[in-house]
């Protein structure tokens, strides 16, 4: 905006003159679309001197409500300034100062305090606007006691069909980790605008509630076309649950728009900041979708002209990383250091560590921990403990970084003492197999079972290693005989590395791997699906060697694709092969 200078009239003009003198500054602040705080205080003196025959009348209140209007945003202890000269602010004056308040960084409870003193005042009435700036100041707080209180008064007032009220009233539930009372509010809503499904879906995302997010989705789409705030929170929530779809989404919406046609989606948005190609990013890279990373990259810094940021390398080195591609995590992460001067934080050295590490390049992987500027976690440690329990020579370094774990800050879990033992079992040192074991008994740790499931006709079935529980149980086990006399025809050889870690012939490790959990639950979804329906598996732990090879046998066996999501990632299995490419 251009610079306005307003000259004070002289005291002597008339009423009628100094009328025409506000008009002028009327003009300036309902034309404008910003001005800065010098300018709003220049004009609020020249209001001050026209003298009090008109200080306290209408116009002069409508005034001040547009300097603070102007003010709210940019200044807040001059904004409160300005309500305290109004001796009788309207509710617009009152939502003007809240909703500072709400957006202010060290004065958020003052809103809630402020709407308390709006309803005391016997002439005014709160109204749409004023509890939306409430809300959002109590979901940043946390305050759930505040925010119910104010609920009640959107009730009480007769805004509970409002769906800007509503929509604030979601996202303020989902905040407070309550959103069963958040889909509630969502349910009864008479009428919903696309913020509606985008606020209610984003809730379901933040509370881990992936795959209601993803019905949600499915839901909304007849009626309304997703915009760039809908495509994040779907992305998010397929990158949360690791599947591309499920026996209960529509398959064909879901899986065309979030998956096949992905790109597609995501470059109508209109407005793509650096946020939106990192939640792209990211979606891809758990699915190891390395290549089309690395043209969503391209395509952000070359055309785009989008410096990416922190966020933005750990998903390309996490691509890398699910895609075993060595060379390429080494290339981004230089560009990351070198072009963009970006300081690696823990997150990208993990990555390229486990990378290069899961490659067998154990010893260089150790030389970027020595010369790492921060102390390695946990989450290293562990990735080259499980990089290294694979090759027995590493079996001294296995045993320095087993006891860095179990010394560190955090917990030793189960999983660190099954590596442990892993790497001497591979070393066919039994005796300190059965002390890692004793050890884990005499601290209280416990192996976590492993655990499947899988949904047929809208119904979850949960099976652990070695189930007897299910009322199927003897035609699972019949069938899992059958399965493995086919798959033996076709060539499939078990593959006992992973087995339990027990010194016992071949046949005992073999019969312990045909009880993993996800056989059994893949061998119910056989017995059990449509011919030709895909079969979804959920499993709690990561798929060993011996299972993954098996499930890459069945799905051409049984000409039947299998999608599961380990602890890791997401796996395909179509035709024999797995869309890891065998690298998890």
């Amino acid at each position: 905006m251009a610079t306005v200078l307003v000259t004070a009239p002289p005291p002597e003009l008339s009423t009628a003159t100094r009328h025409h003198h506000h008009h002028r500054i009327f003009n300036i602040l309902t034309q404008s679309t910003t001005v800065s705080i010098p300018h709003l205080k220049q004009i609020h003196a020249q209001i001050l001197r026209t003298g009090p025959a008109i200080h306290h009348s209408p116009e002069t209140v409508f005034l001040y409500s547009r300097l603070m209007h102007f003010s709210s945003l940019q200044d807040l202890m001059y904004t409160l300034q300005l309500f305290n000269q109004i001796p009788f602010p309207n509710t617009f004056i009152y939502n003007t100062l809240i909703r500072a308040y709400a957006h202010s960084k060290d004065h958020k409870k003052q809103a809630f305090l402020l709407f308390q003193e709006l309803l005391k005042q016997e002439s005014l009435l709160p109204d749409k606007h004023t509890f939306p700036f409430v809300l959002k100041a109590c979901a940043y707080l946390f305050a759930l006691s505040e925010g119910k209180q104010t609920h009640a008064h959107v009730l009480k007032h007769g805004f509970g069909s409002d769906v800007y009220v509503n929509n604030s009233l979601i996202h303020f539930y989902a905040s407070c980790g309550h959103s069963e009372i958040a889909r509630k509010v969502f349910d009864k809503m008479p009428e919903r605008s696309l913020v509606s499904w985008n606020v209610i879906i984003d809730a379901l995302v933040q509370m881990g509630e992936f795959d209601d997010a993803l019905r949600m989705f499915v839901e909304m789409k007849p009626s309304f076309e997703p915009d760039g705030y809908t495509v994040q929170s779907v992305i998010d929530a397929c990158a949360g649950l690791g599947a591309l779809s499920l026996e209960f989404f529509d398959r064909d919406v879901l899986q065309m728009w979030v998956v096949e046609n992905c790109s597609t989606g995501f470059s109508g948005m209109s407005r793509r900041d650096v946020n939106w190609w990192n939640a792209m990013i990211l979606g891809l890279a758990v699915h190891g979708e390395a290549e089309r990373v690395f043209k969503h990259f391209d395509q952000m810094i070359n055309e785009e002209k989008i410096p990416p940021n922190s966020i933005t390398f750990v998903g390309v080195l996490s691509a890398c990383n699910h895609r075993g591609l060595v060379e390429e995590g080494r290339r981004y992460f230089d560009i990351m250091v070198n072009e963009y001067k970006i300081e690696p934080v823990l997150q990208h050295y993990g990555c390229l560590i486990d990378l290069m590490a899961r490659n067998g390049q154990i010893n260089e992987a150790l030389d970027i921990v020595s010369r790492m500027p921060m102390k390695p976690d946990d989450v290293i440690w562990r990735s080259l403990l499980d990089a290294s329990c694979r090759q027995s020579e590493f079996l001294d370094l296995s045993e320095k970084m087993a006891r860095q774990i179990m010394a560190g800050e955090g917990r030793a879990s189960s999983g660190d003492y099954v590596l442990l033992s892993r790497v001497y079992a591979s070393a066919n040192r039994w005796k300190e197999v059965g002390l890692v074991r004793k050890l884990m008994t005499d601290k209280g740790v416990s192996k976590e079972p492993g655990c499947s499931s899988v949904e047929i006709n809208g119904i979850v079935h949960e099976f652990f290693a070695g189930d007897t529980t299910h009322p199927q149980t003897k035609e699972i086990y019949q069938f899992l005989d059958v399965i493995e006399e086919r798959l033996k025809l076709a060539g499939f050889l078990q593959d006992f590395s992973q087995a339990p870690l027990v010194d016992e012939a071949d046949d005992g490790k073999g019969q312990s791997l045909k009880l993993h959990s996800e056989r059994l639950a893949i061998a119910f979804g056989l017995l059990n699906s449509k011919p030709g329906a895909p079969i979804r598996v959920f499993k709690n732990l990561r798929i060993c060697k011996d299972c993954h090879n098996f499930t890459k046998f069945i799905s051409k066996v049984f000409s039947v694709e299998i999608v599961m999501r380990d602890r890791l990632r997401f796996h395909c299995f179509r035709n024999g092969s797995c869309s890891c490419m065998d690298f998890w």
